[in-house]
């Protein structure tokens, strides 16, 4: 059995570096939403790293001090692919100074596009973004009386996921939220690496508990995550 497990974000880093996997210009999917299911470790490999120039396709930016944010401050990211971006300021200032090129695509569709890649389907038609300016440029088609906007996959050079549990083939199993954007972005990488917090000898999870199966996962670390809250909400203290 392939060898996938490394000891640290910074070997795995350095292994896709003298592949030519991570170099400037690729196209990297992170996984998570907001804060939750990130994989943050990676993350700060990918921008310690030093490769520049990528697009970036994630729900989400981040925040200012973690996860994509981090690769925002050092103007690593080119391009970003995305759908809610609300809590990241230097994000905002970036794009409004046009310096970051932002592809938009409603919830959804970027789920859509994301999963379509890693099924191997190059186009889909939905209805949402019919008559906004999403569908601007794009091909429609009408369906049963109903007019369909046309999305094209998304796929990436690099997959960066996080999951709770992995066994030493690459099987991934992922906590409760966190199941949000990775499974679909770890079969739509070329190379995808799981970041992961506990690892168990292959054969110990069931087969039925299996969420991505360890054909897509090429490279697997375990780390100690770090839980932030991305916005902190508390009840107001009795009068």
């Amino acid at each position: 059995m392939i060898d996938k497990v490394r000891a640290t974000p910074a070997e795995v880093m350095a292994e896709l570096v003298a592949r030519g996997v991570a170099r400037d210009g690729m196209t990297v999917m992170a996984g998570g939403f907001g804060l939750c299911g990130i994989p943050e470790r990676m993350l700060i490999a990918l921008r310690d790293s030093g490769v520049k120039d990528l697009t970036v396709i994630s729900n989400n930016a981040g925040v200012d001090d973690w996860g994509l944010g981090l690769l925002l401050q050092t103007r690593q990211i080119k391009k970003m692919v995305s759908s809610y971006v609300g809590e990241n300021a230097e994000f905002e200032r970036q794009f409004l100074a046009g310096e970051l090129e932002i592809e938009f695509n409603p919830q959804g569709t970027l789920a859509e596009r994301i999963r379509a890649g890693g099924a191997g389907i190059p186009a889909f038609f939905t209805a949402t973004g019919v008559g906004t300016p999403i569908a601007e440029g794009k091909e429609t088609r009408e369906f049963d009386g109903r007019v369909y906007l046309m999305e094209t996959w998304l796929r990436a050079d690099l997959a960066l996921v996080k999951a709770h549990t992995a066994d030493r083939a690459g099987n991934l199993v992922y906590h409760e939220t966190a199941r949000n954007f990775n499974p679909m972005m770890a079969q739509a990488g070329a190379v995808t690496v799981a970041e992961v917090e506990r690892l168990v000898e292959t054969g110990e999870i069931d087969p039925d508990h299996v969420h991505t199966p360890s054909a897509y996962v090429d490279y697997i670390v375990v780390t100690e995550s770090e839980k932030r809250i991305e916005q902190r909400t508390v009840r107001a203290a009795p009068s």
